[in-house]
């Protein structure tokens, strides 16, 4: 893995994405709202955030991209989107990723 792939503690402008699918498919999302992804901290807390699509939904793809103060803790978080399509209200499957700390505490 290279450093460019990593999730580092206190990142900004990192794109966090989630496929959604159905028997292995991506499913077509597009006319999807209330999109949200909720992460779950390795302290267990737990942040919603309002999430986007990638293109135009129709790939299954959302995102959520990090702003300061998001990412306060290192360890293994996980994340799940929540949308409604139609009457249909539900969530993708869990996502676990790694926030790995930093040699130093501020940032230069």
């Amino acid at each position: 893995m290279s450093a460019k792939e990593e999730i580092h503690l206190g990142d900004i402008g990192t794109s966090l994405q989630l496929e959604i699918v159905e028997d292995g498919v991506a499913l077509d999302i597009s006319t999807a709202t209330s999109l949200k992804m909720r992460f779950q901290k390795p302290s267990g807390s737990t942040l919603d955030k309002d999430a986007s699509f990638v293109t135009d939904g129709s790939d299954g793809l959302i995102r959520y991209v990090t702003v300061s103060g998001d990412l306060d803790e290192a360890g293994t978080w996980t994340r799940q989107a929540f949308m409604q399509i139609g009457s249909w209200h539900g969530q993708s499957s869990r996502v676990q990723f790694v926030v790995r700390g930093n040699i130093i505490d501020a940032h230069p």
